[in-house]
């Protein structure tokens, strides 16, 4: 975007740019979202920045009252593929925290010069610095509702030090970590749970999302309950149970981790499981100038696509719903579960599992794989793939390689790609052609396959759309 349209965005408060571009003012020395209502400024005093970091390594400060630092993720990460979208995607799930510069490099098939350079020419901020915009707003989550010592927050936040994350958050908030916890007066929520909202661009077809994933809910990984949609995340250093609603038009969530460590990962998962970071007004409109979609569009504004809590849970769970009835597969998941889940230490109801790791599918007995020879020996071969690294459908992967990777595997096929990068890589632009609820929503619309060559880049929201106007 050239500076005029810049300018008339932070104008017009659109707010479905925060996010996406950060202003900063220099005769207040802080940054905001293009939403701020206190946003007030003649045009030479203001920049423009790519990312909350690179604001930050600036010299500004976050706004208090916007909270820029807390926006809905860009799109733009999962509608790009290129390295430096991957790396971001890397950077939000933690990798970063946990395996430094060099691990998010040696995933992308780059020095950690090379990233380094690629991802500070285009964002303004070094793979580090945006990792450190991302610590500090783990940490604040942590100080606004928790009670714990600012010495176990700074640690799980990943800061190396205390000295690093005073100076961070003095830096970022303007404030000391005790007077930003006065400043909101939190409580110790019950059970040790952490609760906090998960931004997004508004309007959110909730309803349809849910319906979605409570026809689809294994025994013992998850729920829907009214309302809420609960279930059990595998984690770096342990498990979390989420319970996540929509309040008033926002989605929150409370979560109990094992490890506060996880809580930058366990956000990053439910944002991708609930496609949070979509821009549905861009979306919306362009599938709706197609005359054919435009009534489906208008029926489910906001309507987004289903992620997946975990690329290998979601791969099993497509072989295994293959030539079966979303119930049958949905018992067959279930049934593995109980067999090679490992146990919650504290189980939550009904949720009393993690979902099996690759390497125990990898090894699952014959009598457990209720299904033909074939289809069980495609089971174990992906999840032998995707347990030693030569699949990746991690936030980082590469999804054209991905997908060629998949189909070259006996007993997968073009559906069963299509549905693993729509869910597991959050690829807007994914098309299941085969899938015979889609040709079934199509020949109802009057409509070929090929008529999804118009709806790109947003075939798989167009998926959705069909699928739900069964």
């Amino acid at each position: 975007m050239d500076v005029d349209t810049l300018h008339r965005i932070a104008e017009s408060r659109d707010a479905r740019f925060d996010g996406r571009v950060y202003l900063a003012i220099t005769s207040t020395g802080i940054y905001c979202r293009p939403s701020c209502p206190a946003m007030a400024a003649k045009r030479e005093h203001v920049r423009f920045y790519r990312t909350a970091a690179a604001a930050q390594r600036g010299g500004f400060r976050a706004c208090k009252r916007c909270r820029p630092d807390a926006s809905p993720g860009s799109p733009e990460w999962n509608l790009r593929a290129d390295a430096v979208a991957r790396a971001m995607r890397l950077i939000q799930d933690g990798v970063l925290d946990r395996e430094g510069v060099g691990g998010v490099a040696q995933r992308l098939g780059y020095s950690e010069r090379h990233l380094t350079r690629i991802v500070t020419d285009e964002l303004g901020a070094p793979p580090i610095a945006i990792a450190r915009a991302q610590r500090a707003q783990t940490a604040r989550t942590l100080i606004e509702t928790t009670r714990m010592p600012f010495t176990d927050v700074a640690f799980a936040a990943g800061f190396q030090s205390i000295r690093q994350f005073n100076d961070t958050i003095r830096q970022v908030f303007a404030l000391t970590p005790t007077a930003l916890r006065g400043r909101v007066g939190s409580e110790p929520v019950a059970g040790g749970a952490i609760t906090l909202r998960l931004p997004a661009r508004a309007p959110i077809a909730w309803q349809p999302l849910l319906a979605f994933l409570a026809v689809r809910a294994v025994e013992g990984v998850e729920e829907v309950v009214g309302d809420h949609y609960r279930r059990v995340l595998d984690l770096a250093n342990g498990a979390a149970i989420a319970d996540v609603s929509q309040r008033d038009g926002a989605i929150t969530c409370a979560l109990r981790l094992d490890d506060v460590r996880d809580l930058a990962q366990a956000v990053a998962t439910l944002r991708r499981l609930f496609d949070l970071d979509a821009d549905p007004v861009a979306v919306d409109a362009d599938l709706a100038a197609d005359e054919a979609l435009a009534p489906l569009v208008a029926a489910r504004p906001g309507l987004r696509v289903p992620g997946a809590a975990a690329p290998h849970e979601l791969a099993a769970r497509a072989v295994l719903g293959q030539q079966v009835s979303v119930a049958g597969a949905r018992t067959l998941a279930g049934r593995l579960v109980a067999v090679y889940g490992r146990p919650l230490d504290e189980p939550d109801g009904a949720l009393t599992h993690r979902f099996p790791t690759a390497d125990a599918l990898a090894g699952a007995a014959d009598d457990d794989l209720a299904m033909p020879v074939r289809r069980r020996e495609t089971v174990r071969t992906l999840m032998a793939h995707l347990a030693d690294g030569r699949i990746d459908l991690g936030p980082g992967a590469d999804r054209t390689a991905a997908r060629a990777q998949l189909v070259a595997l006996p007993g997968i096929g073009p559906w069963t790609a299509e549905y693993v990068a729509m869910r597991a890589l959050n690829d807007p632009d994914a098309w299941p052609a085969s899938d015979l609820g889609v040709r079934h929503a199509l020949a109802r619309l009057g409509l070929e396959p090929a008529a999804a060559e118009r709806w790109r880049p947003w075939r798989s929201y167009a998926t959705f759309h069909l699928w739900s106007s069964l």
